[in-house]
């Protein structure tokens, strides 16, 4: 097949995952169309010769529950796709999976699936530096290898890792909450919350009850107001650092 567009669709709240779909995109098309759903959802729809490249963080071997409702403006007519699951170097689990089923319940036909590794969200030390030189070239090698295979006309599905029903997943008892000192009220972490968890009349609040503990507040305040308990991430990374002590690999299935 010729491609009429390829596109990098993904939720990153850290940015760790956009970059990860621009990189498989890059290497699919050169020139690529980019959709941002971090924070808000736009309809889309793409036709049978346009590959979409859906990526999504791992939050605790699952995707996160917003990006799916988000996807459901989104709309393919056989359209190719690759699904990307980006972690902090602990386990995917059913995440790829999951990302696969939700991408084929939108009209698209999963041609390719990867996962790649990024620096953890909230332990920012463990995977410190992914995606490194070597990831980044695995991602545009992957993505040359998607085109490859549908300049082919092969539209196959490959096996993806994953079990069903999928992991569950409740949430982390951690949430950002602001330093008043530091927080001059701008707002920009309340527009961009995905979830709505913090009001913007008091921006140095967060609804831990909506709060999906994203990181993307903490990313986006251009004061570095915004963090968790000190505490809490200190008992977080005792249990993490084990658990993600050796260095995982990127994996792919074409």
């Amino acid at each position: 097949m010729t491609l009429n567009s390829v596109s990098a669709l993904y939720f990153s709240p850290g940015g760790s995952t956009r970059a990860a779909a621009r990189a498989v995109a890059g290497g699919a098309g050169g020139e690529y169309r980019d959709c941002d759903f971090t924070s808000r959802a736009d309809s889309l729809g793409f036709g049978e010769n346009d590959l979409v490249v859906f990526a999504a963080p791992v939050f605790g071997g699952r995707i996160p529950a917003p990006f799916a409702g988000f996807l459901d403006s989104v709309t393919g007519r056989g359209s190719p796709a690759v699904v990307l699951a980006v972690y902090g170097n602990r386990d995917y689990d059913d995440a790829l999976l999951e990302l696969a089923g939700c991408v084929k319940a939108r009209g698209f036909r999963v041609v390719a699936a990867g996962a790649f590794i990024a620096r953890h969200s909230m332990v920012p030390e463990i995977a410190s530096g992914r995606p490194d030189a070597a990831d980044r070239d695995a991602m545009a090698a992957f993505g040359a290898a998607v085109r490859a295979k549908l300049a082919a006309d092969d539209f196959s599905e490959p096996a993806i890792p994953g079990g069903r029903p999928y992991k569950e997943y409740n949430g982390v008892p951690l949430h950002p909450s602001a330093n008043r000192q530091r927080c001059v009220k701008c707002g920009k972490c309340a527009r961009e919350c995905p979830v709505g968890a913090i009001p913007e009349d008091a921006p140095y609040r967060t609804d831990n009850k909506k709060c999906i503990t994203c990181m993307h507040c903490v990313c986006a305040c251009p004061n570095y107001a915004r963090g968790l308990n000190p505490l809490m991430l200190a008992a977080t990374r005792t249990m993490l650092k084990k658990a993600c002590a050796a260095r995982r690999e990127p994996e792919t299935f074409i």
